[in-house]
């Protein structure tokens, strides 16, 4: 889900938490290290965020937060800032080329260069949690 959480709107935050969670309080983000991701430059979008991002020349880039269930993926263009919902269960991230990730939902994808080690523990410490907190498939019975 694609929002604008430019302002601060109940109805908005009542949907985020529902869809990903409330945020970890501050001891749980103290005990995992932190939550969110360094700076993370924009390659690729799907074609509603990029719509979004050529309305404004700076360098597209983006950074995620942790919750309990899910992600929040925010990039700002103009002067809104934007959320990409993605609860774990529709979250997929891929390794592709040399330093790049991407992060998809249903059809919505934004790809990000990865070329710091600080970047590349982020996204694992991202895969180990939501392997660690997924429930657990028929396969696994």
């Amino acid at each position: 889900m694609l929002l604008n959480v430019s302002y601060n709107d109940k109805k908005i935050s009542h949907k985020i938490d529902a869809e990903v969670g409330k945020p970890f309080t501050l001891k749980e983000r103290f005990n995992m290290g932190g939550i969110g991701s360094p700076k993370l430059f924009i390659t690729e979008t799907s074609i509603e965020i990029q719509n979004l991002l050529i309305l404004d020349n700076n360098r597209n880039s983006c950074n995620v937060e942790m919750r309990p269930k899910g992600i929040i993926v925010r990039f700002r263009s103009l002067l809104e800032t934007y959320a990409l919902v993605i609860p774990y269960y529709k979250l997929n991230i891929y390794k592709g080329d040399l330093a790049i990730y991407s992060i998809y939902r249903d059809h919505y994808f934004i790809k990000v260069a990865s070329d710091t080690k600080a970047i590349q523990k982020y996204f694992r410490k991202l895969l180990d949690y939501k392997a660690d907190n997924a429930p657990t498939s028929i396969e696994d019975l």
